[in-house]
């Protein structure tokens, strides 16, 4: 078979088949047809040139480019599902973002969506807990999860660590999380960091009368990230959170396979995307890896901001409807890129994920954030929290007061007449 016999423009895709939607733009002198066949070719059941060895299975198995927009170089390809073992997402994304990216008849090639159909959706765990669960461990029902990441990302001692997490605590932080790059350091070593920390989130809850909830960072190897999960068990959290991409996505299916026993909430950081997702033109979009990490199973997923200092807001709204909803039905307008459609999707029984907003952010934010994102969101504040004129304390309580502002329909500079640490917030960052 040709790259061209991959083309047919009258396929009506089966409900059965996966779906990718890709930007395309062929290499110099290449046709984006061809171009088209190519990728389709080469992540289904072809090759550069014909072989003596196809058979007819082989032909029934072969991707189908069944759409092209010839303006925008978007082309639609159908995937027999009989492709991909169920239950295994390095093999699918092994097949549909392998070798592909590569090709020299490509200048440029970006993975825009992915619809996973019913018989790979059931293979998947998905989030243990998702949304409402998390909300129902903390008991906070309705209302926006103000966080907070340690600053400095790394340095602090496992004691000064705990004293920053329970400043922010009783300030009215309900998260503390690591940052990425922290995990096991001489000056920081991992159990005596989970101990302590966990001991001021217990004395910060008898305190405030809340819940809270620690994420430490347990990215690591896969035998010692199941380890670390045991003894955040054993010491009593009830969260962790794993690079998800860093540590890839059979570790993860693995650590999401041991939660059945652990039951811990799993908090996801997309550390290093942007390698993938940045460029508009080549790699694989975010919302990709957001419905990847989604049927993979974890509760919680870093997602960017519309606002702050990160790349790619535009497609934050669409990954956040993505991810917390259980039908995606696409409409005008909803897509990444100028003449892509955000694909279908019915997520049946995989329960939805907790959107972590973070980059850049201060309490400012905060009623940008909620009226474009809506409620189910963590909104996680670095700087922002721990740069306040007032300190820490000061500055989670600047973060909560900017949520019950915007929860009360009330402007920050109106509330900020009687809470002096919103009023600083907004001198500092105004």
């Amino acid at each position: 078979m040709q790259y061209i016999d991959y083309v047919n423009l009258n396929y009506k895709p089966k409900k059965s088949d996966l779906i990718c939607e890709f930007y395309i733009e062929p290499a110099k002198k290449e046709n984006l047809k061809r171009a088209a066949g190519a990728v389709a070719s080469e992540s289904s059941v072809g090759t550069w040139t014909d072989v003596t060895t196809m058979t007819k299975q082989s032909k029934r198995l072969a991707a189908k480019v069944y759409h092209i927009d010839f303006i925008n170089k978007i082309a639609k390809i159908a995937y027999p599902n009989e492709l991909f073992e169920p239950g295994n997402m390095p093999q699918i994304l092994s097949s549909i973002a392998g070798n592909i990216f590569g090709m020299r008849i490509l200048n440029n090639l970006k993975l825009l969506d992915i619809h996973f159909p019913d018989s790979i959706l059931k293979s998947f765990r998905g989030p243990h807990f998702g949304i409402f669960g998390v909300r129902k461990k903390l008991g906070i029902i309705e209302r926006p999860f103000v966080g907070t990441i340690v600053k400095p990302k790394v340095g602090l001692s496992p004691k000064e660590q705990a004293q920053v997490a329970f400043n922010a605590w009783i300030g009215g932080c309900v998260v503390c999380k690591d940052d990425e790059n922290l995990s096991n350091m001489k000056f920081n070593r991992f159990t005596d960091r989970v101990d302590q920390v966990l001991k001021a989130k217990e004395k910060a809850e008898k305190l405030t009368g809340e819940r809270k909830m620690y994420m430490p960072n347990i990215t690591a190897e896969t035998v010692e990230v199941i380890k670390r999960m045991k003894y955040v068990k054993d010491a009593g959290g009830i969260c962790v959170m794993i690079d998800i991409l860093s540590l890839g996505w059979g570790a993860v299916q693995t650590v999401r396979n041991y939660n059945e026993d652990y039951k811990l909430i799993l908090h996801a950081h997309r550390a290093g995307h942007a390698a993938l997702t940045r460029n508009n033109k080549h790699g694989i979009s975010m919302l990709t890896i957001a419905k990847c990490a989604r049927l993979v199973g974890v509760d919680q997923l870093h997602i960017g901001t519309v606002i702050g200092k990160m790349h790619g807001k535009a497609e934050v709204p669409i990954i956040d409807q993505e991810i917390e909803e259980s039908m995606i039905v696409p409409k005008p307008g909803m897509s990444l890129i100028k003449g892509g459609h955000v694909l279908e999707q019915n997520w049946n029984n995989i329960k939805p994920v907790f959107a972590v907003c973070s980059g850049g952010l201060n309490p400012l934010h905060v009623p940008y954030l909620v009226n474009h994102l809506g409620r189910n969101i963590i909104i996680q504040m670095g700087g922002g929290i721990h740069a306040h004129p007032g300190g820490t304390i000061a500055g989670a309580k600047a973060a909560k007061q900017a949520v019950d502002a915007t929860l009360l329909g009330i402007s920050l500079k109106d509330y900020a007449r009687s809470h002096k640490e919103l009023k600083q917030a907004i001198e500092k960052w105004g």
